[in-house]
């Protein structure tokens, strides 16, 4: 008999999690795809191991995908899953402290051998009453059994047969929440049908095996309907932070008429940023891929001074590295972009974690007087603004720019509305016109950006580099010189505040406690801020995207509340950034270096013994 019991919910987040090797990140991504195709609004968070293959069955080798979506605007992945599928106890064990009160565990029940339970140092034979999870939704599920019984008549061997387990995941999740496989179908036609037939078969099979056990399991959970958002009109698609930024790059390098060149090492999280832009040589781009990062940096400077649009990518162990190219980039005031996707340090630390503790190396980390700008992306889509930007001020203010997103951007997930090139600001960049009078380090005196005469064109032959010089490019160690034109490069990057918008307020202008975050933190923030507002509370938030230099009304935003905190994923570098620049307010600090994302209870817990206190 049916179960017609259907229950509609508002938002829900869902965890997949298992072993590196069993498909975790692929399944979350599947169905956080098909999600927003379908029209909720999504929010994720991979979260990746740090070691690249630790023990098969451990707790360190857990693998683990979040997903919330909603029929309304969706800000974070969701502190607490509703739905967690466990392929294995390790996974379990792993995510138990992150689940909802009652929340429904999804899990393997094949895998839950006295074997696999040693491996994940369980300290009894039931998992569960140790984990005191037996007031949850327990919902065993044979999936490898299954799996096999679905493939039995197929030629493939055992190895290949277990991989296609988490496809039986998730068609079953597919299932429980209403969600339709042709999206997921055509995923798999598209990456294996004509190379590997046999395989594409498999997945299908064992997809629609658990999309066909959820209807048969209706005496064991419901199903649940999570209607459509409603958005904006548009061309949406699900993006990540690190293809955001690619974009943005290549938007960019349209608007200003120039070739685009990435020359990166890849390191973990920024990876996909260089794998992104090497996929479109079909739109001009030129990637490199250097023998190390001092390699990268370098290659970019030369395709700036050869008139590209020159970026590179990095994380923080490679942006340290880079440091002493980006002072030359700074001394020969040539326009390129660093984009640092920040990672939990120092060393090589946590480098799948999130953090953000590389904002004092990129505003301090060179040696001399070493000014640069600097940005910082909130969202995942919003990092393609913050690109394209970066590189709008690059360009036409002949500056090194900084863009810092982290390990949450670049990885998660969001829609995006994908913009036309009309709805893009213009980019002008300032070429040198008049061989007459140009000298290499002339002046524009509104914005102290110098011309840029690229190699080959006539009557602008000149000298740049690392030495100090006169405005006509010669060496000069003349103590003078020297000190006007370390001035020069630090009001021409606080100048670049005349391109930046004021610092907003989400809430009211003034109230007992101003909530301030930088970066990657916005979703939680604006999240745990607006609880704290439904509830009553004189809180409002200030975000910063424009770090260097700082929005122009921001001692203005800051004088009209009681108390100001800065909340930010490392021990405070923000808070003394303002301290520094901004002195006399009544500061305050919420720091987490957990290589996790805030989430919004803690958040509000925070606030809240803040404001009491």
């Amino acid at each position: 008999m049916k179960n017609t019991k259907v229950i509609e919910l508002e938002e829900v987040a869902i965890r997949f999690s298992g072993d590196s090797g069993d498909g975790m990140q692929l399944t979350g991504t599947l169905f956080s795809d098909t999600s927003a195709l379908f029209g909720n609004d999504i929010s994720t968070f991979p979260d990746y191991p740090s070691e690249i293959r630790a023990p098969q069955g451990t707790v360190a080798g857990v693998s683990g995908f979040q997903v919330q979506f909603g029929k309304n605007k969706i800000t974070t992945p969701g502190d607490l899953a509703h739905v967690l599928v466990a392929m294995n106890p390790a996974a379990l064990k792993a995510n138990a402290a992150f689940l909802n009160p009652g929340a429904s565990i999804i899990f393997d029940v094949d895998s839950f051998s006295g074997k696999n339970l040693e491996k994940a140092q369980y300290k009894t034979d039931d998992p569960f009453t140790e984990l005191k999870l037996n007031d949850y939704s327990l919902i065993p599920v044979p999936i490898t059994s299954l799996t096999k019984e679905s493939l039995k008549d197929l030629e493939l061997d055992n190895k290949s047969i277990l991989r296609c387990k988490n496809m039986f995941a998730l068609g079953l999740i597919c299932w429980m929440f209403d969600r339709p496989l042709d999206y997921i179908e055509g995923f798999i036609q598209k990456k294996f049908g004509k190379k590997s037939p046999l395989v594409a078969e498999a997945n299908l099979a064992v997809l629609h095996s658990g999309y066909n056990y959820g209807m048969n399991l209706q005496h064991m959970t419901p199903q649940y309907i999570v209607h459509p958002a409603p958005i904006e009109k548009g061309i949406y698609r699900n993006i990540n932070g690190n293809n955001a930024t690619a974009w943005g790059f290549i938007a960019a390098a349209e608007k200003a008429g120039l070739e685009l060149f990435i020359g990166s090492y890849p390191i973990t999280p920024a990876t996909e940023v260089l794998q992104a832009l090497a996929e479109r040589k079909d739109l001009g781009v030129k990637s490199f891929q250097a023998e190390d990062e001092i390699a990268g940096i370098c290659t970019t400077i030369g395709a700036a001074f050869a008139g590209h649009l020159a970026v590179t990518s990095t994380s923080g162990p490679g942006f340290a590295l880079k440091s002493e190219a980006l002072g030359l980039s700074v001394m020969a005031e040539l326009p390129i972009v660093v984009v640092n996707v920040q990672r939990g340090g120092p060393s090589t630390g946590l480098p799948t974690k999130t953090e953000q503790s590389d904002l004092l190396q990129t505003l301090y980390g060179r040696n001399g007087e070493s000014p640069v700008v600097v940005l910082a992306a909130s969202t995942p889509s919003d990092c393609f603004y913050y690109a394209f930007l970066a590189a709008k001020i690059a360009l036409e203010r002949m500056v090194p720019v900084v863009l810092l997103t982290d390990g949450f951007l670049g990885n998660g997930s969001e829609p995006w509305r994908v913009p036309s090139m009309s709805e893009l600001p213009s980019i002008t960049p300032r070429k040198a016109k008049n061989p007459e009078t140009y000298l290499p380090y002339n002046r524009n005196p509104e914005t102290l950006a110098r011309e840029w005469a690229i190699p080959g064109m006539e009557g602008f032959e000149h000298r740049i580099g690392g030495l100090e010089k006169n405005n006509a490019g010669g060496v000069n160690q003349d103590p003078e010189n020297h000190q006007r034109n370390s001035e020069m490069r630090a009001a021409k990057v606080e100048k670049v505040v005349e391109m930046f918008p004021e610092l907003e307020v989400t809430g009211d202008s003034e109230g007992d406690l101003l909530v301030v975050g930088w970066g990657g933190t916005y979703g939680h923030m604006i999240s745990s801020v607006q609880s704290m507002q439904d509830a009553g509370k004189k809180v409002s938030l200030a975000h910063f995207n424009y770090i260097k230099p700082l929005p122009k009304n921001t001692a203005e935003v800051f004088s009209k509340f009681k108390k100001i905190v800065v909340c930010e994923l490392n021990l405070g570098q923000f808070a003394s950034y303002l301290r520094d620049k901004l002195p006399g307010f009544n500061y305050h600090q919420v720091n987490k270096m957990k290589g996790l994302p805030f989430s919004v209870n803690e958040l509000v817990e925070n606030f809240e013994k803040i404001m009491e206190a």
